[in-house]
């Protein structure tokens, strides 16, 4: 219900179910969570709504019925009338069928969309109930468990069940059954995989083609950690599969496609962008998951300190300017702009973005699509966008002199601009910008703030252990006494809950660069880097490693993870 939070909120306070107070303890409970939760589901966790109350509630305003399921017995004709892969996508169960019409337990009644999308999957007349997402989850684990099984049972059993179907050619899987049957155990062991990524909580499903085996990667906090895989010879099936789930060409294998798979996990809306690139020995995809409610962040729950939140709320307030955002891949870059952007969108302003690819849709937010085929460019796009009236612009990536220019004009006609590019630190961005051939009066003028990050692993809380800095670690990051008395260092000792990393999800550092009049002087003389640097610095700019050794003393990171994060941080 993540998409509707704001309108369940209204409906809990007009019916009392709520009070303020509770509401901002709610509020409090998602920041902790990082975002995991959203205020609706922190309220349920904190009992301050029942979620059977909440659910009928909500099914009486949109006209529907509840359905307990816990005593409830669905009869087997009607569990095969929906296949294992729809119930699994939009976390559905099917709980009756009476003349020719199926009826539903969705656990959304706010989620029309799934309706829709079930009746046009099944091509027949669909009702719905309502019903705890608790207890659909317990009757798919009941009546569809295989769906719910690893990847290893999984793949168990689709290699028995395609023992006669595939013949093992030693490089590509040929399937010999062309009545389509064969398909099945190939669907759920794609399910299965994405599924397992999903509760993993990795960010990408990494499948590659090697000489003599199939690999298969989940990057999970940053890290990638290899699966196990199925065998070579089903390759050429499980590529076909993702193919077809994201609109692909399958008989293409000789170029790259990019496509997209929306699925419903456990609940929960998830989008996977598909990247296929030809290798050696077979077609190599990654798919990064981009699940929906994450996105519905706020600037508390990046992991600012508070002076550094003083600061970004004062930045993205200005009425006008650049503000940038640098970092490399898989910094958590987008996530803070859509998070800046949550929390300035408002009626009274018109927010366009211009982005390649839009990985998330932003609700009251005008997004476009680079489609540099059709003359949609980064340049072109900001130029149409200009004639829309907006105030703030979101361009998703500054990539050469013409959309800087363009970007700068439209900061210094009185738009709110930002962006991101790709630099190690924050003041180096300046001298990046003018090296790509922008005037140094129009990036001093122009540019308000610049902003670097980067992600690092938490501490897992379940295993978490006091802990000392080692003489290698004082040594890099030239720690002095007074830090070690102070800090409360911890280092993971590897559970379950964190499957024996000692790391349980991310924070971010920050560096953030406020471009003031001594400053703006430096960029208009081409000052070098180090100088702009050295300037920011003495004007009070806590650098990356600074903030890392911040949260490294409050025992929410590690020392060894600020290293790594940090080795190119001058000292």
């Amino acid at each position: 219900m993540a998409q509707n939070c704001d309108f369940i909120l209204e409906l809990l306070q007009e019916n009392g179910m709520v009070t303020e107070e509770q509401i901002s303890e709610g509020w409090k409970k998602v920041a902790e969570t990082d975002g995991r939760l959203n205020i609706i589901q922190a309220l349920q966790e904190l009992k301050y709504v029942d979620e059977f109350e909440l659910l009928s509630m909500l099914a009486q305003q949109y006209g529907l019925e509840t359905l307990d399921l816990a005593t409830y017995k669905i009869p087997r004709e009607v569990i095969d009338s929906v296949p294992r892969d729809i119930v699994v996508q939009y976390h559905i169960i099917p709980v009756m069928k009476h003349d020719d019409v199926l009826t539903i337990a969705i656990g959304d009644p706010t989620d029309m969309t799934t309706l829709d999308s079930v009746r046009y999957v099944l091509k027949c007349d669909v009702d719905a109930v309502v019903a705890p997402q608790s207890q659909i989850q317990t009757m798919i684990d009941r009546y569809y468990s295989e769906l719910e099984k690893g990847v290893d049972a999984v793949l168990n059993e689709v290699q028995e069940d395609m023992k006669d179907d595939v013949i093992d050619t030693g490089e590509e899987g040929v399937n010999s059954d062309e009545s389509g049957e064969g398909e099945a155990p190939i669907i759920r062991l794609v399910t299965a995989i994405i599924v397992e990524a999903y509760k993993l909580h990795a960010s990408d499903i990494h499948l590659e083609p090697l000489e003599k085996r199939y690999r298969i990667r989940y990057r999970i906090d940053g890290v990638l950690r290899e699966v196990d895989a199925p065998p070579k010879y089903l390759q050429a099936n499980v590529t076909s599969r993702l193919k077809i789930m994201s609109r692909l060409d399958i008989s293409e294998k000789r170029l790259p496609q990019d496509g997209r798979i929306q699925m419903r996990v456990s609940g929960c809306d998830i989008d996977l962008r598909v990247s296929t690139i030809p290798t050696t020995h077979g077609e190599s995809i990654v798919m990064r998951i981009l699940e929906k409610a994450s996105i519905q962040l706020e600037i508390p729950q990046l992991g600012f300190y508070a002076d550094d939140q003083q600061k970004i709320n004062k930045i993205i307030n200005m009425p006008d300017g650049v503000f940038l955002v640098t970092g490399p891949t898989g910094s958590g870059k987008t996530t803070s702009l859509y998070a800046f952007l949550n929390t300035i969108n408002q009626p009274n302003r018109k927010i366009i973005t211009v982005e390649d690819p839009v990985e998330y849709q932003l609700a009251g937010i005008n997004q476009v699509q680079v489609n540099v085929l059709a003359g949609m460019t980064f340049a072109n796009a900001l130029r149409a966008m200009l004639r829309q009236a907006p105030n703030i612009i979101m361009v998703g990536e500054i990539r050469d002199a013409e959309t800087a220019v363009i970007a700068i004009n439209a900061a210094l006609t009185g738009h709110l601009v930002f962006s991101t590019l790709h630099t190690n630190d924050a003041p180096s961005a300046v001298t990046r910008m003018i090296d790509m051939g922008v005037k140094p009066f129009l990036v001093s003028s122009a540019v308000r703030a610049i902003m670097a990050q980067r992600l690092l692993r938490r501490i897992c809380k379940n295993c978490a252990e006091p802990t000392k800095a080692s003489t290698e670690e004082i040594r890099l990051l030239h720690l002095d006494e007074k830090f070690l008395n102070t800090a409360t260092l911890k280092r993971g000792r590897g559970c379950s809950v964190c499957s024996g990393s000692g790391y349980k999800g991310r924070v971010g550092i920050y560096e953030i660069f406020q471009v003031g009049e001594d400053i703006q002087h430096l960029i208009y003389q081409k000052s070098s880097a180090d100088l702009i640097r050295d300037a920011a610095r003495k004007a009070g700019m806590i650098t990356l490693r600074e903030d890392g050794l911040r949260k490294a003393a409050a025992g929410i990171t590690s020392l060894a993870e600020v290293i790594d994060a940090t080795m190119a941080d001058a000292q």
